[in-house]
């Protein structure tokens, strides 16, 4: 009903199969947990698979209020999430936003550059040194939004705010476990680009602020 072309699939390998004749990969997955162990499981391996084999893909969880809680140890398997029943348009503007800043093909890539750091804004794909870095599409979002505004301090309610969009149900906890997933994948040489600011929130690159 939003416009958007899509395939279904039943499983992991159900979405290899409809996804070897596609022609490209996916942009976007939505995918549905359902209520019970074995059920959130299946889900979390698809969602898992999805990671593995689709690369820089935007994955949607929609989930139960039963079955949320659940989700808090798995932050790196999904990038937003909706409760079912969803409000009206509420999924669609999710879906949304994780498709917002995807450019046509074709045109000259939009890029953040901040010393070794390329981010290219067409593609959602990220390199330091020349090595590209393995981001999950909010990662990815964390890292573009400070690299673009280096030396600004922002609190963990700003980030929630202006990187997520809404109030994420992990609180400040998700921001500080997102921070702490792109200084692993930086490196040890390049980690300190993202500075905790004591008792404030965090900063990208160099700052008057001490660490």
């Amino acid at each position: 009903m939003a416009g958007y072309s899509w395939r279904g699939a039943n499983g992991a390998e159900d979405l290899l199969r409809a996804g070897s004749g596609s022609g490209g990969r996916y942009a976007a997955a939505v995918v549905a947990v359902g209520d019970g162990a074995a059920a959130r499981q299946a889900a979390l391996g698809f969602c898992r698979t999805l990671r593995d084999t689709e690369g820089p893909v935007g994955v949607l969880v929609v989930v139960s209020h039963r079955s949320i809680a659940e989700l808090e140890t798995h932050l790196d398997l999904f990038d937003d999430f909706c409760r079912w029943p969803p409000a009206h348009g509420e999924l669609e503007a999710r879906l949304s936003h994780l498709l917002a800043r995807r450019s046509s093909a074709g045109s000259e890539p939009e890029t953040v550059t901040f010393g070794e750091l390329v981010l290219n804004l067409d593609t959602y794909q990220a390199a330091i040194a020349g090595q590209p870095l393995d981001l999950t599409y909010m990662e990815y979002e964390l890292l573009r939004f400070l690299a673009a505004r280096p030396g600004k301090v922002f609190t963990r309610e700003d980030l929630l705010s202006r990187v997520w969009g809404y109030d994420y149900f992990g609180g400040a906890r998700t921001v500080d476990v997102h921070v702490r997933r792109v200084r692993a994948k930086l490196g040890e040489e390049h980690a300190g680009l993202i500075q905790t600011i004591r008792s404030v929130g965090y900063c990208f690159g160099r700052s008057h602020w001490g660490a």
